[in-house]
């Protein structure tokens, strides 16, 4: 670096989503009320399961570890894209920008994992349901969980492995709203192919083996709704999925757009429309699909609300007693 009369990087600037002072204001309370729908949707979900006793159940466990991802996911991107529209220049330190692309890859990729495994879950419960409870146990659930999570570790461990053995010479500015890997590769002074074929091999390896258990776990559950001869059993069977699938197509069609499809094919404003979709948009539908299209939790919710009632009913007759 020297030699060539170089500076070392050692912060980046984000340039955000726009410089318009007028759409920053707009942007600025658009994303913070998705933000604070997201927080208290997902939050509602987690505590909702937690003590309703009928959502003790394995689906319900990983959807609130779904939750907890997508509460981590939007939280290391969203607050820096909401500052970036209240400051003009917004930098972040090199060991910063880097711990942030690490855990946003970690939970990203623990999501892909955790919608596979809600998806087995399913197949186990409408293909075999007589066995659910020896093939989804606490123990493989746990298992399935540890599975979850240390598979989102590795496959962000090695781009940010690859990321922490790049040299970033010259220029600092990343042309996106948060420290996404392909804006500092551009960046950096690579000098062989590996720091872009070993996270690309990494992160498709995730999403050919997540895709394909989604995929034959739903053929077999085709299969099966479609042996159930009355149409009420086959909605009936088919409705506890229908949450997972939207969630599944919607988080997937996006990371399929933006990964798998060639980089000349999409311009880099394009690229940041679809990133805002799955690392802030998704973190906030999520919680509103697995309510609205969710018998089960809506009746959770509602029996959990007409406690609450009863509680403020009987509290004041009890002090009204008490005043006479």
């Amino acid at each position: 670096m020297s030699g060539n009369n170089c500076t070392a990087v050692t912060e980046f600037i984000i340039l955000g989503l726009t410089d318009d002072p007028t759409l920053c204001v707009i942007f600025f309370v658009i994303f913070l009320s998705v933000y604070a729908v997201t927080l208290i949707g997902n939050l509602s979900i987690i505590i909702l399961i937690r003590i309703s006793s009928q959502l003790h159940t394995p689906m319900y466990f990983f959807l609130s570890h779904l939750a907890f991802v997508d509460i981590g996911y939007s939280s290391y991107v969203t607050p820096l894209m909401l500052i970036n529209f209240l400051v003009e220049k917004t930098s972040i330190p090199l060991e910063s920008c880097v711990v942030q692309f690490c855990f946003a890859a970690t939970f990203g990729t623990t999501e892909c994992f955790l919608l596979a495994v809600m998806a087995y879950d399913r197949y186990v419960a409408i293909c075999n349901p007589l066995l659910y409870s020896t093939h989804m146990s606490t123990r493989v659930c746990t298992l399935l969980f540890i599975i979850s999570y240390l598979g989102g570790c590795v496959n962000s461990w090695v781009s940010t492995g690859c990321l922490l053995n790049l040299s970033f010479c010259g220029s600092n500015n990343i042309n996106h709203f948060f420290c996404d890997y392909s804006p500092l590769l551009k960046l950096s002074n690579y000098q062989n192919d590996l720091a872009e074929i070993l996270p690309a091999v990494s992160a498709g390896s995730v999403l050919i083996i997540t895709v394909l258990i989604i995929l034959i776990s739903y053929v077999y559950i085709l299969f099966s709704v479609l042996k159930i001869r009355s149409s009420e059993g086959r909605a009936k069977a088919f409705s506890t999925c229908t949450s997972h699938l939207t969630a599944v197509i919607l988080f997937y069609g996006t990371l399929t757009f933006i990964y798998m499809m060639p980089k000349s094919s999409y311009s880099t404003d394009e690229n940041k429309v679809v990133s805002i979709f799955y690392t802030v948009m998704i973190p906030m539908l999520n919680p509103l699909i697995y309510s609205l299209r969710n018998n089960e939790v809506k009746g959770a919710l509602k029996k959990l609300i007409s406690k609450k009632h009863l509680f403020f009913h009987e509290f004041n007759l009890i002090q009204h007693v008490l005043i006479k």
